[in-house]
Parts: structure tokens; sequence; C-alpha cells
């Protein structure tokens, strides 16, 4: 079996919460410029856009989880100011060094950020419209994805949206020479290439949400490999 056959547990230098100086601050901008630039912003704002035309409402409260420098909030943000409707963001990473660089780099009235784990069992109990997680799932076990899924149940009254990168042989290949090229971080050319082997092809989707016991989904791919799966409650 190939390395693509099923999804790799290798942690990556960015799992380590308590990451932080120029190093953090160096791969953060790079994630920025990827994102933006091979087109996975529009996977999020997308789906958004999914959930205001499905259940339309005078003000959204969304939870951007494993929020990082807050890149994804400030990009929906500008999204949520073409809309008729008001939008609140809180966003969720377990690293404090990650959220106070957040809090720097990307505040904003309606934006709140918070450290905490979304395995602790306070997490679910502050309720959100909609929960968002871009580029973050890939990070845990199958197992631990059952726990997460059904913990943003019970967090989320409309749904959560989930953003994420396809395991193929041509995405882990393309990101590896990008940043073999043109990375100065270290953290980038170890972890882009391995968020490839952890991520996901359809029937990871699909298994991992039977077991959840979650049946109302919809799955579809993006360019540039990515996954954008909404879950419907």
């Amino acid at each position: 079996m190939g390395k693509f056959s099923q999804r790799s547990y290798e942690k990556e230098l960015m799992d380590d919460l308590l990451s932080s100086g120029e190093v953090l601050k160096e791969t953060l901008r790079e994630l920025k410029t990827v994102n933006r630039w091979l087109g996975g912003n529009h996977v999020t704002t997308s789906g958004l856009k999914f959930f205001v035309q499905r259940q339309p409402q005078k003000d959204y409260l969304v939870a951007d989880i494993g929020c990082g420098g807050g890149d994804m909030i400030q990009v929906m943000n500008s999204w949520a100011d073409t809309q008729n409707a008001e939008f609140g963001f809180l966003g969720i990473d377990a690293n404090p060094n990650i959220v106070e660089l957040a809090r720097e780099r990307n505040p904003g009235p309606n934006i709140q950020y918070l450290t905490q784990n979304v395995f602790d069992e306070s997490f679910a109990e502050e309720k959100v419209d909609i929960t968002t997680c871009t580029l973050f799932t890939h990070h845990f076990t199958d197992e631990e994805l059952i726990r997460l899924f059904s913990s943003l149940k019970k967090k989320s009254r409309l749904g959560f949206l989930v953003n994420d990168l396809h395991r193929h042989p041509f995405a882990y290949y393309s990101i590896k020479g990008i940043v073999d090229v043109f990375s100065k971080s270290a953290m980038v050319k170890n972890d882009a290439p391995l968020s490839v082997l952890r991520s996901f092809i359809r029937t990871d989707w699909e298994r991992i949400f039977r077991e959840a016991g979650i049946t109302e989904f919809e799955i579809t791919w993006h360019w540039a490999f990515r996954w954008r799966v909404i879950v419907l409650f």
C-alpha cells in the first residue's frame, strides 16, 4: 500500500502548542500567502454563503476553531461586509502564543479571540450559529475527529463548515516543490507536505461522519485540492 492509501498520524511541528517566536510568525505569514494564491480562502467564504442563503438571519455568530493568526477570520469578516446581515467572529486556538499574535495582527470590533482546547468540556457550552474549521481537522486522528464533531453538534446551532486538504500525490509533490524552493520557514517546509499526508479522501469523511452519527452533510471538491464539507443541523 502506498503512502497515500491511508491518513498519516505523524505529528507536525505546529502541533506543539508551545511553539512561538519568529519561526511561528514566519510560518503564519507564509501560510497566509499560500491560502490566498491557491484559492483556499474561497472554500470557506463560499461555505458561509451556503449557510446564509439556507438560513437567513439578521445576525450570525461564527466560531473559527484552530484560528491560527486570525487571517481566515479577517477574510470572512471582509466577506461579511458584503452581506445584508451582521456578523460576529470568535477565534479559538489552543496555542496561547498564536492567540496573542491573532489579537495583534487581526483585531476588530466584532472579533474576539480565546485560548481554548476543543476537547475541553467547556468548549461546547458557548453556543454559536456556525463553526468553521480551515486546515484544522487534519491535525487529529479519526477517533479524535469523532469526538470533535460530536462536540460541534452541541456547539453549533445551524451547522459547521470544514475546509481541508485532499490527500493526493499531485497535491503532495506540488506543495513540497513549492515550499522547498520558496519557503524560508523550516516549519512550513516540514508541515506543508505532511499536512497532505494527514488529510482526507472522500471515503474518509464518509466513514468518520458515519461513526460520529452525522447523516446530513455535503462534500464538494474545490481547487486547489480542497474539500469543502458542510454539516447541517
